[in-house]
Protein backbone atom coordinates (compact mmCIF):
# COMPACT_ATOMS: atom_id res chain seq x y z
CA UNK A 1 0.00 0.00 0.00
CA UNK A 2 1.42 3.37 -1.05
CA UNK A 3 1.69 6.37 1.27
CA UNK A 4 -1.23 8.11 -0.46
CA UNK A 5 -3.36 4.94 -0.16
CA UNK A 6 -2.51 4.71 3.54
CA UNK A 7 -3.44 8.38 4.03
CA UNK A 8 -6.72 7.89 2.19
CA UNK A 9 -7.55 4.78 4.25
CA UNK A 10 -6.69 6.66 7.47
CA UNK A 11 -9.00 9.53 6.52
CA UNK A 12 -11.89 7.20 5.67
CA UNK A 13 -11.49 5.12 8.85
CA UNK A 14 -11.29 8.26 11.00
CA UNK A 15 -14.19 10.06 9.34
CA UNK A 16 -16.54 7.05 9.07
CA UNK A 17 -17.73 7.12 12.73
CA UNK A 18 -18.12 10.93 12.58
CA UNK A 19 -20.20 10.68 9.43
CA UNK A 20 -22.22 7.81 10.89
CA UNK A 21 -22.97 9.74 14.09
CA UNK A 22 -23.51 13.24 12.70
CA UNK A 23 -24.78 12.72 9.16
CA UNK A 24 -23.82 14.25 5.85
CA UNK A 25 -24.82 17.87 6.43
CA UNK A 26 -23.14 18.03 9.86
CA UNK A 27 -19.88 16.53 8.59
CA UNK A 28 -18.02 19.81 8.25
CA UNK A 29 -14.50 20.19 6.92
CA UNK A 30 -13.37 21.51 10.31
CA UNK A 31 -14.59 18.30 12.00
CA UNK A 32 -12.73 16.27 9.41
CA UNK A 33 -9.46 18.20 9.79
CA UNK A 34 -9.73 18.19 13.60
CA UNK A 35 -10.32 14.44 13.72
CA UNK A 36 -7.59 13.52 11.24
CA UNK A 37 -5.04 16.21 12.16
CA UNK A 38 -4.64 16.85 8.43
CA UNK A 39 -5.01 20.06 6.46
CA UNK A 40 -7.83 20.92 4.09
CA UNK A 41 -5.38 20.46 1.22
CA UNK A 42 -4.48 16.96 2.41
CA UNK A 43 -8.15 16.02 2.60
CA UNK A 44 -9.01 17.33 -0.85
CA UNK A 45 -5.76 15.97 -2.24
CA UNK A 46 -7.25 12.52 -1.63
CA UNK A 47 -10.94 13.16 -2.32
CA UNK A 48 -12.60 15.24 -5.03
CA UNK A 49 -15.16 16.68 -2.61
CA UNK A 50 -17.12 16.09 0.58
CA UNK A 51 -19.60 13.87 -1.26
CA UNK A 52 -16.89 11.46 -2.37
CA UNK A 53 -15.46 11.29 1.16
CA UNK A 54 -18.96 10.73 2.61
CA UNK A 55 -19.59 7.93 0.13
CA UNK A 56 -16.24 6.27 0.94
CA UNK A 57 -16.98 6.59 4.67
CA UNK A 58 -20.38 4.97 4.23
CA UNK A 59 -18.93 2.12 2.17
CA UNK A 60 -16.25 1.50 4.80
CA UNK A 61 -18.88 1.44 7.58
CA UNK A 62 -21.34 -0.88 5.88
CA UNK A 63 -18.65 -3.26 4.62
CA UNK A 64 -17.34 -3.55 8.18
CA UNK A 65 -20.79 -4.63 9.42
CA UNK A 66 -21.51 -7.00 6.53
CA UNK A 67 -18.09 -8.61 6.79
CA UNK A 68 -18.62 -9.34 10.50
CA UNK A 69 -22.19 -10.52 9.87
CA UNK A 70 -21.04 -12.90 7.11
CA UNK A 71 -18.24 -14.25 9.28
CA UNK A 72 -20.71 -14.93 12.10
CA UNK A 73 -23.30 -16.52 9.78
CA UNK A 74 -20.72 -18.83 8.17
CA UNK A 75 -20.01 -20.44 11.54
CA UNK A 76 -23.20 -22.44 11.02
CA UNK A 77 -22.63 -25.91 9.55
CA UNK A 78 -26.03 -26.07 7.85
CA UNK A 79 -28.13 -23.41 6.09
CA UNK A 80 -30.61 -23.50 8.98
CA UNK A 81 -27.85 -22.90 11.54
CA UNK A 82 -26.60 -20.04 9.38
CA UNK A 83 -30.07 -18.51 9.24
CA UNK A 84 -30.30 -18.70 13.04
CA UNK A 85 -26.84 -17.12 13.21
CA UNK A 86 -28.29 -14.02 11.53
CA UNK A 87 -30.55 -13.68 14.57
CA UNK A 88 -27.73 -14.33 17.04
CA UNK A 89 -25.47 -11.74 15.37
CA UNK A 90 -27.99 -9.00 16.08
CA UNK A 91 -28.40 -10.00 19.74
CA UNK A 92 -25.36 -7.88 20.67
CA UNK A 93 -25.61 -5.40 17.80
CA UNK A 94 -26.31 -2.48 20.16
CA UNK A 95 -22.95 -2.90 21.90
CA UNK A 96 -21.20 -3.87 18.67
CA UNK A 97 -22.08 -0.58 16.97
CA UNK A 98 -22.36 1.80 19.92
CA UNK A 99 -18.85 3.27 19.63
CA UNK A 100 -19.32 3.57 15.89
CA UNK A 101 -22.49 5.60 16.30
CA UNK A 102 -25.11 3.04 15.38
CA UNK A 103 -26.12 1.15 12.28
CA UNK A 104 -24.71 2.82 9.14
CA UNK A 105 -27.48 1.54 6.87
CA UNK A 106 -30.17 3.06 9.08
CA UNK A 107 -28.29 6.23 10.04
CA UNK A 108 -26.95 7.15 6.62
CA UNK A 109 -30.04 5.94 4.77
CA UNK A 110 -32.38 8.22 6.71
CA UNK A 111 -29.92 11.13 6.78
CA UNK A 112 -29.16 11.08 3.07
CA UNK A 113 -32.64 10.34 1.76
CA UNK A 114 -33.55 13.99 1.18
CA UNK A 115 -30.04 15.37 0.81
CA UNK A 116 -27.73 13.20 -1.24
CA UNK A 117 -29.08 11.01 -4.04
CA UNK A 118 -25.71 9.30 -4.69
CA UNK A 119 -25.40 8.02 -1.12
CA UNK A 120 -29.12 7.20 -0.95
CA UNK A 121 -28.86 5.04 -4.08
CA UNK A 122 -25.85 3.26 -2.58
CA UNK A 123 -27.78 2.59 0.66
CA UNK A 124 -30.67 1.18 -1.39
CA UNK A 125 -28.30 -1.05 -3.35
CA UNK A 126 -26.90 -2.45 -0.09
CA UNK A 127 -30.42 -2.98 1.26
CA UNK A 128 -31.27 -4.93 -1.88
CA UNK A 129 -28.05 -6.93 -1.55
CA UNK A 130 -28.84 -7.82 2.08
CA UNK A 131 -32.41 -8.81 1.16
CA UNK A 132 -31.09 -10.98 -1.66
CA UNK A 133 -28.61 -12.70 0.69
CA UNK A 134 -31.36 -13.36 3.27
CA UNK A 135 -33.63 -14.70 0.51
CA UNK A 136 -30.89 -16.97 -0.87
CA UNK A 137 -30.12 -18.28 2.61
CA UNK A 138 -33.78 -19.21 3.15
CA UNK A 139 -33.77 -20.87 -0.28
CA UNK A 140 -30.69 -22.88 0.77
CA UNK A 141 -32.63 -24.03 3.84
CA UNK A 142 -35.38 -25.25 1.51
CA UNK A 143 -32.89 -27.14 -0.67
CA UNK A 144 -31.49 -28.80 2.46
CA UNK A 145 -35.08 -29.74 3.42
CA UNK A 146 -34.71 -27.83 6.70
CA UNK A 147 -37.66 -25.48 6.20
CA UNK A 148 -41.05 -25.83 4.52
CA UNK A 149 -41.10 -25.67 0.73
CA UNK A 150 -44.19 -23.44 0.77
CA UNK A 151 -42.38 -20.62 2.64
CA UNK A 152 -42.09 -17.40 0.61
CA UNK A 153 -38.35 -16.77 0.95
CA UNK A 154 -38.42 -13.16 -0.23
CA UNK A 155 -41.33 -12.27 2.05
CA UNK A 156 -39.56 -13.64 5.12
CA UNK A 157 -36.30 -11.95 4.11
CA UNK A 158 -38.16 -8.63 4.01
CA UNK A 159 -39.83 -9.32 7.34
CA UNK A 160 -36.55 -10.20 9.03
CA UNK A 161 -34.75 -7.17 7.63
CA UNK A 162 -37.62 -4.84 8.61
CA UNK A 163 -37.64 -6.31 12.11
CA UNK A 164 -33.88 -5.88 12.41
CA UNK A 165 -33.88 -2.24 11.31
CA UNK A 166 -36.91 -1.45 13.51
CA UNK A 167 -35.17 -2.95 16.54
CA UNK A 168 -31.97 -1.09 15.67
CA UNK A 169 -33.89 2.19 15.51
CA UNK A 170 -35.64 1.61 18.85
CA UNK A 171 -32.50 0.41 20.62
CA UNK A 172 -30.56 3.56 19.71
CA UNK A 173 -33.40 6.04 20.17
CA UNK A 174 -34.29 4.54 23.57
CA UNK A 175 -30.68 3.67 24.47
CA UNK A 176 -31.89 0.19 25.36
CA UNK A 177 -30.14 -2.97 24.14
CA UNK A 178 -33.14 -5.12 25.09
CA UNK A 179 -34.80 -4.35 21.75
CA UNK A 180 -31.97 -6.14 19.95
CA UNK A 181 -32.00 -9.05 22.39
CA UNK A 182 -35.75 -9.46 21.97
CA UNK A 183 -35.39 -9.30 18.18
CA UNK A 184 -32.86 -12.13 18.27
CA UNK A 185 -35.17 -14.33 20.35
CA UNK A 186 -38.23 -13.49 18.23
CA UNK A 187 -36.44 -14.19 14.92
CA UNK A 188 -35.38 -17.61 16.18
CA UNK A 189 -38.95 -18.32 17.32
CA UNK A 190 -40.27 -17.42 13.86
CA UNK A 191 -37.68 -19.66 12.22
CA UNK A 192 -38.50 -22.57 14.54
CA UNK A 193 -42.31 -22.17 14.63
CA UNK A 194 -43.13 -20.91 11.13
CA UNK A 195 -40.31 -21.98 8.84
CA UNK A 196 -38.81 -25.25 10.10
CA UNK A 197 -40.12 -28.60 8.83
Amino acid sequence: MSKSEKTKAFIVQTVAPIFNKNGYSAMSLSKITNATGLTKGAIYGNFQNKEQLALEAFLYSVRRVLSDLNRHVKRGRTPLQQLKNVASFYKNYFEYNKEFGGCPILNIGVDSNNQNSLITSKVRSYNLRILKQFTLLIEECKKANEIKEAIDSELYAKRFFSMIEGAVYMSYIMNDKEYMKDLSVHMKEIIENELEQ
